[in-house]
C-alpha cells in the first residue's frame, strides 16, 4: 500500500514541478539582463515550490493512518461480501463479511458515493486493500452519541429486549444497556399483589418489543455499562404537573397497588383533570400509617387495587405526593377523654403481640399498648404468650391517655 501512495505522490509532486516551468523568453534576455534588486525582489516575491517529495509532504502536512483510526472513506463498490471506499491517497479501503451487517446495516440502503467512517484493522492486507472495520468506528460513534446525550439530557426511545428480576434488557445505537425496575415511571413500574417475585418478572416480560422514553443517566465505555431511566425521563412533565398541587388538596383516584408498607394511588392534576391518557396521572402513596385511624396491620385487609379513593395532600417531595385517607375522617381520638378515663377499667381485646407489649383495642377505633415490662412485672416467671392471646378479650386499666398523640398507656387489670 506504502509503494501506491508513493507513486500517486511522485505524480503530484511531478505536476507541481511541470507547472514551475515557464517558456524561455530568449528576446526579453537579450534586451536587458535583471539587476541584483530585481533578482533580490524575484526571489521575495514568489511562493516556493517543492521540489522533492519530503518538500511536498512537509508542505501538504499528511499524516499516513495507523491500525485503530478512524478515517472517512467514499463507497466506489459493493458486493454481497465486500464493500470498497475510495481513501484517496491512501488507496482502496475495504469492509468484510459480518462487519457490513453489524456496522453498515442492510447493504440495499447504500449507495456509491456515500460517505462511511471506518477504523482501520490493517494497513495493507494480502489483496493490498486498507482493512477497514465499521463496527469498531461506529461503537465509537454511538459511544460519544450517548454520552452527549447524557450530558444535554436528552430523552430518546428505545427498544426493549428482554427482562429479568432486577429491570429490562434495552438497546440503544446497537449497544446493550439496562433499565433498573427502580427507574421505570409510575405507568410501568410493576406494583404485584404480594409483591411476588415470579408476577413482577412476568409484568417486566410484558414490556419486551416495545419501546419506551428514556434518559442516559450513567455510561462506561471502558465496561461497556450503560444505564438509562425511564422515570427521569418523565420528571420534567411529572415536576411540572405536581406544581399545580399544594398541600391540603384533595385529590380522588383509583387505587394502582398495594404494597405491605401502603397503598399508590394514580389521579390527575387540576390541568388534566378530564384527560383519559394514562400517562397524564400522577401517582401518590398513602403510607400504611394514613390508610386508617385504627392500627392496620395489613394493607389488603382494608384496601385493594382498582378501588376509588379520596385522599388528602399531606406532602410534596419533589415529584413524590404522601396522601392520607384518614385526614378525611373525623379523628375517633377526639371524643376519646369523653370514653375513657386514666385509672379506670375497660374491656379490651389483644390485636397484635410483638417484643414492645400488646396492643389491645377497646373498641374499633380506640387502642392502647400493654407494655411488656408492665405485664411480666405482673406476671413474674411467665412470658407474654402465656398472659394473653391475640384475639382473647382481659380487662385492662388504663395508667394514661394522650388523645392528640394517639396514645394510650395500658395494664392488665388484677
Amino acid at each position: 500500500m506504502m509503494d501506491n501512495i508513493y507513486d500517486t505522490l511522485a505524480q503530484e509532486v511531478d505536476k507541481i514541478s511541470e507547472d514551475k516551468k515557464e517558456p524561455k523568453q530568449d528576446t526579453v534576455a537579450e534586451e536587458s539582463e535583471p539587476t541584483s534588486s530585481e533578482d533580490e525582489q524575484s526571489v521575495s516575491g514568489t511562493t516556493e515550490q517543492p521540489t522533492t517529495m519530503s518538500d511536498f509532504l512537509n508542505q501538504q502536512k499528511i499524516s499516513f493512518p495507523r491500525v485503530g483510526d478512524v478515517i472517512e472513506g467514499k463507497v466506489v463498490a459493493i458486493e454481497s461480501s465486500a464493500i470498497y471506499l475510495d481513501l484517496g491517497l491512501f488507496g482502496t479501503g475495504i469492509v468484510l463479511g459480518r462487519e457490513i451487517k453489524d456496522g453498515l446495516g442492510a447493504t440495499d440502503k447504500l449507495k456509491i458515493g456515500d460517505a462511511v467512517s471506518a477504523t482501520v484493522t490493517d494497513l495493507e492486507n494480502e489483496d493490498g486493500y486498507v482493512e477497514l472495520s465499521v463496527r469498531e468506528a461506529s461503537i465509537e460513534k454511538a459511544w460519544i452519541d450517548l454520552e452527549e446525550k447524557q450530558a444535554e439530557e436528552a430523552v430518546f426511545a428505545v427498544k426493549i429486549l428482554d427482562a429479568n428480576k432486577g429491570g429490562l434488557i434495552v438497546e440503544v445505537n446497537g449497544i446493550t444497556g439496562f433499565l433498573p425496575v427502580s427507574q421505570l415511571s409510575n405507568e410501568h413500574y410493576p406494583r404485584v399483589e404480594e409483591g411476588e417475585k415470579s408476577k413482577i418478572l412476568e409484568k417486566l416480560r410484558s414490556y419486551i418489543g416495545t419501546e419506551m422514553q428514556v434518559k442516559v443517566i450513567d455510561t462506561d465505555r471502558e465496561n461497556e455499562k450503560l444505564i438509562v431511566s425511564e422515570k427521569a425521563a418523565y420528571s420534567d412533565q411529572e415536576k411540572k404537573a405536581v406544581s399545580e398541587l399544594q398541600v391540603g388538596d384533595v385529590i380522588e383516584g383509583d387505587v394502582s397497588g398495594v404494597v405491605d408498607f401502603g397503598a399508590f394511588v394514580k389521579f390527575l392534576p387540576p390541568s388534566k383533570e378530564d384527560s383519559a391518557r394514562e400517562e397524564d396521572k400522577l401517582e401518590g402513596l398513602v403510607h400504611i400509617s394514613e390508610l386508617a385511624w385504627q392500627l392496620i396491620d395489613n394493607p389488603r385487609d382494608i384496601i385493594k387495587t382498582g378501588d376509588r379513593v379520596r385522599a388528602k395532600i399531606i406532602g410534596i417531595d419533589n415529584t413524590r405526593v404522601s396522601l392520607s385517607v384518614k385526614a378525611l375522617e373525623k379523628d375517633p381520638w377526639e371524643q376519646a377523654p369523653k370514653k375513657y378515663q386514666a385509672g379506670e377499667t375497660y374491656d379490651g381485646e389483644v390485636r397484635k403481640i410483638n417484643h414492645f407489649g400488646a396492643f389491645v383495642y377497646l373498641d374499633e377505633d380506640i387502642h392502647g399498648l400493654a407494655h411488656v415490662s408492665e405485664l411480666l412485672e405482673a406476671n413474674p416467671g411467665k412470658n407474654i404468650e402465656e398472659i394473653i392471646q391475640v384475639g382473647e378479650k382481659y380487662k385492662w386499666k388504663i395508667l394514661s391517655i394522650e388523645p392528640k398523640e394517639h396514645r394510650m398507656g395500658l395494664a392488665l387489670a388484677k
